[in-house]
């Protein structure tokens, strides 16, 4: 008797860190080197990630926000370590979690304890917590001295408005 050979092309999913704010969301996706970014972020909270990591494989993965969002106040970036993604809620208000699917959420979902904050102490500290700081947080590494303006890799294709997204 012989079987078939059947080869399974699967698509892995990066480490993927949340936190948020009354008014926005902050994803950090742990992918080094990155390359051929595709992020799509829908208003009714549907948001799409795709991209081929260092070693050329396939990484992606779709999530069910918990509630809308304004696409168009939301903002991406590409570092050399990471994608962050500061998402704008579309109404300002904390969410219980971050998907609409009750229990457990995927294994590579995982909150950003460096970023997180509780609602209580939203008038504390670190409040004023913008897209720039975001972006700077966890992006270390040997071209931290480079003008990534410049850098056409640090750039995002996004399909929600049909214009890239750079890195400050």
């Amino acid at each position: 008797m012989h079987i078939p050979e059947i080869i399974l092309i699967c698509s892995r999913h990066p480490i993927t860190k949340w936190a948020q704010r009354s008014d926005r969301v902050f994803l950090t996706i742990e992918l080094p080197d990155a390359k051929d970014v595709k992020l799509n972020l829908k208003p009714e909270g549907q948001f799409n990630f795709s991209a081929k990591g260092s070693d050329d494989l396939s990484y992606e993965f779709d999530l069910e926000l918990f509630d809308s969002v304004n696409v168009e106040e939301s903002k991406a970036a590409v570092a050399p370590r990471t994608i962050c993604y500061l998402i704008k809620k579309a109404e300002s208000k904390w969410w219980p979690r971050l998907l609409k699917k009750e229990g457990k959420p995927p294994v590579f979902l995982k909150v950003d304890w460096d970023k997180w904050q509780d609602e209580d102490d939203e008038d504390i500290g670190c409040k004023s917590l913008g897209f720039v700081q975001f972006c700077k947080l966890d992006m270390g590494g040997a071209d931290d001295d480079d003008d990534i303006e410049d850098d056409e890799d640090d750039v995002v294709e996004s399909t929600n408005k049909g214009t890239p997204y750079s890195y400050f």
